[in-house]
């Protein structure tokens, strides 16, 4: 899906790069990195914000594997076979 930078007017956009505060890693970031779930990088700025954003909406149930599989759907990665990464997600959520 596209997304047209006039739809952003107005409101809040965030980055990789915005998510360290400090000079500190996340620890969504520092979970992916020592988790071994990304590869080549070029996906992992994507997968990154798609785990923050989807750890940042209230819950009253742990995410399911499916409700990760459909969170990070908007990002290909060609290195993984996914399962890596959704792990990842798992281990994010139980130490937030």
């Amino acid at each position: 899906m596209a997304f047209l930078a006039a739809w952003a007017e107005g409101k809040e956009i965030r980055t990789l790069e915005g998510e360290a505060k400090g000079g500190k890693l996340s620890h969504v970031q520092l979970a992916y990195a020592k988790s071994g779930a990304v590869q080549c990088g070029f996906c992992t700025p994507g997968l990154i914000m798609a785990t923050t954003a989807m750890l940042a909406k209230p819950r009253e149930k742990p995410l399911t594997i499916t409700e990760i599989r459909r969170g990070l759907a908007g990002n290909l990665c060609r290195c993984t076979g996914y399962q890596m990464i959704v792990n990842t997600v798992l281990d994010c959520e139980k130490t937030k």
